[in-house]
């Protein structure tokens, strides 16, 4: 069982950036891919973006051009760097992982398949 350990998440105003963390207990280069997904105030679980081994990414349309996800095999850790941080973007912000899918498919089902995911970590956003 890998565990994933999601941090930086905070409160914010909108048009500011914060960055995630998830520390991963294996090489993060024997997963097939990581992801982030997040479960809004009402419940909503939005897949929010993905990489591959590969270094290819994936992003929720919604997300596209404010958000990067990136990984450091070297210290086992994905990110997800958030700019211009918007009311809607306020969330538990998940971080997921896979032996055997790539984050193309994980996104599309907001990740709720992959085999692992952390316990998350907070992002509110004030207007």
């Amino acid at each position: 069982q890998v565990e994933l350990v999601e941090s930086g998440g905070g409160s914010v105003q909108a048009g500011g950036s914060l960055t995630l963390s998830c520390v991963a207990s294996e090489y993060t280069y024997n997963l097939y891919s990581m992801g982030w997904f997040r479960l809004t105030p009402n419940k909503k679980r939005e897949g929010v973006a993905g990489i591959d081994k590969d270094g290819s990414v994936v992003y929720a349309d919604s997300v596209k051009g404010r958000f990067t996800v990136a990984k450091d095999d070297a210290k086992n850790t994905l990110y997800l760097k958030m700019d211009n941080l918007q009311p809607e973007d306020s969330a538990m912000y998940y971080c997921a992982a896979d032996s055997a899918q790539p984050a193309s498919d994980g996104l599309r089902s907001a990740f709720r398949y992959f085999g692992h995911s952390g316990q998350g970590t907070q992002v509110t956003v004030s207007s």
